[in-house]
């Protein structure tokens, strides 16, 4: 066989069929022997949003995602897509062309596509190698898979010169994953008891559940637990995917006043799948702070050199949280406990939280307020959809005023990095099948960063509807130079752009479907007209520019003064 037909065999023994990639010269052969495979083989427009179409593809699930760049321009347009990857958590595999050894070795100037890429990337990524030698393909693809799913999950950086793509190799089949690297590992028994102990003996405790317990599919194990702990579930802001059979239960930290009260009085927090980091204030300040003394933490996390970094834990449960909870559920199943006293209660406050936010959120005469456009573009949320998050002000919106109760969110929580949505979105039905449908809410400025892969989702026929919000402006950083100069004090330079836009349009071009709503009451029903359409489609909603930063006094945008208390170390 050939190399590249090992690398194939070799992500195939991982359960991984999909590749990422734009099919340029270096990967002629790869590309078409996987597709002789029965691979599903995506192309887009540009190698950033091949990188996070494969992150999008990990989120869903659970599997190493692969993304192919050629060498040069290529793999540094992918570049930004490791960054995110890294502070996302996320096991994406970048495979880089490069050319022949002995290009590099000549001492000559001016030689085209070509740079050192390893120096660039290794900080980016958790494991950087090069595949000197045909012999060496599976001891580097294989250690790749390895570093990228253990402890804290990241990306890692594999190239090849071009001399080696072709060569020859004479090796059986691959390793099962069991037999090269640790599979899903549990905790320490006697750790599980401790947890088991201060589970039984809390009358508060609470399931804090991150963004991890999406990713790895791990939301019907969660739910087991759960129901055995009898508790409220706090979502962090990364992970905003409902668990089926929880939805009830289950309130965002910091929006609702159901999950600051349970936080508030809770004895006993059990984490899984979160790094405790500045959108959880670490555990320990604001929300947490008044009962922090009486509080016990039990911490499921992979990393062990994470226990204990971010607050002091008092039972670590190091291990895969797909065996660890499980682990835990097993413990407690002959001893329930009883709901709080005070579930009920939360239960129907939050309820009566989101009814009044859909009833006050306001009615402009001109364009939209961007809170009634969340209102109503998530009340007509599929029931069995994915939502698709992307923008600055929009979302922040959406934290506030979102009526849906989705189990997959896909969003760029902890680098903010705008313009991941689209890819997202395509990388996520991919994963899907092309099943389910997809809600992309997003703005106008976010948007326009990968615009052109409005073809790829046409090319490939999802079941993809984006609602874009447009204000006309980076409104985020409009509300900023206005808190910060004053109103009317000072000009934003360069965060105002053309109103003649008309993504409505554009989406036609693509060979989409463009739709244009104005009315906040006209929104829903375009939303479910277009899913029965049958083609992506693109509905362009004129949002009012000043309701979208923030309004005159900051009193339009609710949860703004909540999202900056995560700076904790005061940088705004």
């Amino acid at each position: 066989m050939k190399v590249y037909e090992r690398i194939i065999q070799l992500f195939e023994a991982e359960g991984v069929n999909t590749l990422f990639g734009i099919p340029d010269p270096n990967f002629v052969h790869l590309f078409v022997e996987a597709e002789k495979r029965g691979w599903q083989v995506i192309a887009p427009h540009h190698e950033l949003s091949v990188g996070f179409m494969a992150e999008a593809y990990w989120r869903m699930t659970g599997k190493p995602a692969l993304c192919i760049a050629t060498l040069g321009p290529g793999i540094a347009n992918a570049a930004g897509a490791m960054m995110c990857a890294k502070v996302e958590n996320s096991p994406v595999i970048f495979l880089g062309g490069q050319r022949a050894r002995v290009t590099e070795q000549r001492v000559r100037r001016g030689r085209i596509q070509f740079v050192k890429q390893m120096p660039l990337f290794e900080n980016a990524v958790k494991y950087s190698a090069s595949i000197e030698y045909a012999d060496q393909t599976d001891e580097i693809i294989r250690n790749a898979l390895r570093v990228a799913q253990s402890g804290t999950p990241g990306p890692v950086y594999i190239e090849y010169p071009a001399h080696v793509i072709q060569q020859d190799l004479n090796l059986p089949a691959p390793l099962p994953p069991q037999a090269y690297r640790l599979v899903e590992p549990g905790a320490d028994a006697a750790m599980v008891a401790k947890a088991v102990q201060l589970i039984k003996a809390a009358a508060h405790p609470i399931l804090l559940v991150g963004h991890a317990v999406h990713c790895t599919r791990a939301g019907e194990k969660v739910r087991k637990l759960a129901e055995l702990m009898a508790c409220p579930v706090i979502q962090t802001s990364g992970g905003t995917s409902f668990i089926k059979g929880l939805e009830d239960r289950t309130f965002p930290y910091g929006f609702s006043q159901a999950a600051i009260e349970a936080v508030v009085k809770s004895d006993l927090c059990v984490a899984i799948g979160t790094e405790l980091g500045e959108p959880v204030h670490y555990g320990k300040w604001r929300h947490w702070a008044a009962n922090e003394a009486n509080r016990k933490w039990v911490y499921i996390e992979l990393d062990p050199t994470a226990i204990g970094v971010n607050r002091p834990v008092d039972v670590p449960l190091v291990g895969d949280l797909r065996t660890v909870v499980p682990q835990l559920t097993e413990a407690l199943k002959d001893s329930p406990r009883k709901p709080s006293a005070d579930l009920q209660g939360w239960i129907e406050s939050d309820k009566k939280r989101l009814a009044q936010l859909a009833e006050s959120a306001p009615n402009l005469s001109g364009r939209m307020h961007t809170a009634r456009w969340a209102v109503e573009a998530t009340k007509a949320f599929p029931k069995d959809g994915i939502m698709v998050r992307d923008g600055g002000a929009t979302v922040i919106f959406q934290w506030t005023y979102n009526q849906a109760k989705p189990h997959d969110v896909i969003w760029n929580q902890n680098f903010g990095h705008l313009g991941t949505g689209l890819p997202y979105a395509i990388g996520a039905s991919v994963a899907d099948g092309k099943k389910r449908p997809v809600l992309f809410l997003t703005s106008d400025s976010a948007f326009l960063f990968h615009v052109g892969e409005l073809e790829t989702a046409a090319r490939l026929n999802l079941p993809l509807v984006t609602v874009v919000g447009v204000d006309n402006q980076w409104g985020l950083e409009v509300g900023v130079y206005k808190r910060t100069f004053g109103h009317g004090k000072t000009s934003e330079p360069g965060v105002h752009w053309s109103k003649a836009v008309r993504f409505d349009k554009i989406a036609e071009g693509f060979g989409c479907k463009g739709m244009y709503v104005e009315k906040g009451e006209d929104l829903a029903p375009a939303i479910n007209e277009a899913f029965a359409s049958g083609k992506p489609t693109v509905i362009h909603v004129p949002i009012d520019p000043v309701a979208n930063h923030g309004g005159i006094e900051n009193k339009d945008m609710p949860s703004y003064d909540e999202f900056r208390t995560w700076y904790a170390e005061g940088t705004q």
